[in-house]
């Protein structure tokens, strides 16, 4: 057989196996109803080219090596105490300045599948039973502190801690499937995000790689304990997080990779805006003491995410490929885990860019809360709190 021939046959064959996937590597391959979803992506000349030359991320402080894993938000009482942290096993944690106690916890359901493991990821089949607390923030005036469950919804526990009490699980008779985040205003309404209608946390794979448009802003009244929906057909909204005065709120709209404005007050009150095109796919958003906007973006924009953002047709022929679920995770985010955090003026500016591109230190940030002139990151897929002093 003829050296051309030899070839043909193993194009032939390899275009069979990856037309039929035998071994069902395909991310999709278990999901027959996944559709893949345009998104409104930015001009590419619009996205943010300025770098952190320096690394500066590097020089963060690991904290609590092995102590916790998966801590996605960290949050200071109205004392200044902490930090308090939700961890994958479904506990909130609190640091006491010498040791780690449990403080909270938002599933009635523990059991021994709850038990600590030996990565953040390995918790993922028991979340629901076991909850995954994300966003976190204390009531100023209550001590309240109020827990976006990504599997039980919005929920509170007093000062004292214990288990969390059930205050929002669906909204307009649909349920919340993914709640996120959360902020509070001055009365006590609680601003937060339900990421999907659709998808889990335990497939958030599923929703970064559809980019399905269920996801929802949403408000809780105390007072009259309704809840109403502000914004609908959102792309995997996310961090959420009030402007100094409350006129505004700026969420994080992760598949289009953008902070929207939402006003609250004024002759807008009720309208929604773009506020920033930003270098990469957010996860959370806090603001500081001078009203700036703190945002952890999860990964740098690349060309390939970015066209198949565009052509949906194309990222769906890509996901039918015997490609594994990391591998093509991996190439969606440039090839390797690497922590970005920027910040931005109440006007939507950005002024600074800090940076591990390497991944050598901060591999990866799902949060950063400013406080006495530091920046507490957490992230849910490490082990450990960064710390980054800042010039």
């Amino acid at each position: 057989m003829t050296p051309a021939r030899v070839f043909a046959a193993l194009f032939l064959l390899l275009a069979l196996y990856c037309g039929i996937d035998p071994f069902n590597h395909s991310p999709i391959a278990d999901s027959p109803d996944f559709e893949a979803h345009l998104v409104e992506m930015p001009p590419w000349s619009e996205v943010p080219a300025a770098i952190d030359e320096r690394n500066l991320l590097q020089r963060s402080e690991i904290m609590f090596l092995n102590q916790i894993q998966g801590p996605e938000s960290v949050a200071f009482d109205p004392l200044g105490r902490g930090p308090y942290t939700g961890v994958a096993d479904g506990r909130i944690r609190f640091w006491n300045g010498e040791a780690w106690s449990d403080f909270a916890y938002t599933s009635p359901n523990r059991s021994e599948i709850c038990d600590p493991k030996p990565s953040p990821l390995s918790y993922l089949k028991n979340e629901h039973i076991c909850g995954r607390p994300l966003g976190l923030r204390f009531h100023k005036k209550t001590g309240d502190l109020y827990i976006a469950d990504a599997y039980l919804g919005l929920m509170k526990v007093g000062p004292e801690g214990g288990l969390a009490t059930s205050l929002v699980t669906e909204a307009d008779g649909v349920p919340l499937k993914f709640t996120n985040d959360l902020d509070i205003d001055d009365d006590g309404n609680v601003y937060f995000t339900d990421s999907s209608s659709k998808y889990q946390r335990r497939n958030f794979m599923q929703l970064v790689f559809s980019s399905e448009d269920s996801g929802r802003l949403l408000k809780y009244d105390p007072l009259t304990k309704e809840t109403t929906v502000l914004l609908r057909g959102l792309q995997f909204p996310n961090g959420v997080s009030l402007s100094k005065d409350c006129s505004f709120l700026v969420l994080c709209e992760g598949s289009p990779g953008r902070l929207v404005k939402y006003w609250l007050k004024g002759n807008k009150a009720g309208s929604s805006e773009v506020f920033a095109i930003l270098p990469g796919y957010p996860d959370n958003v806090r603001t500081n003491e001078n009203g700036e906007f703190w945002v952890a973006v999860h990964c740098r924009r690349s060309l390939y995410s970015h066209i198949c953002g565009l052509y949906p047709k194309i990222r769906m022929f890509l996901l039918k490929l015997p490609i594994p679920t990391k591998y093509q995770y991996l190439i969606h985010i440039g090839g390797r885990l690497h922590a970005v955090v920027v910040k931005y003026s109440s006007e939507g500016k950005l002024l600074k860019i800090l940076e591990d591109r390497e991944g050598k230190v901060v591999r990866a940030v799902s949060e950063v809360e400013e406080r006495d002139g530091k920046l507490w990151m957490g992230s849910v897929l490490m082990n450990f709190v960064a710390v980054y002093q800042l010039e």
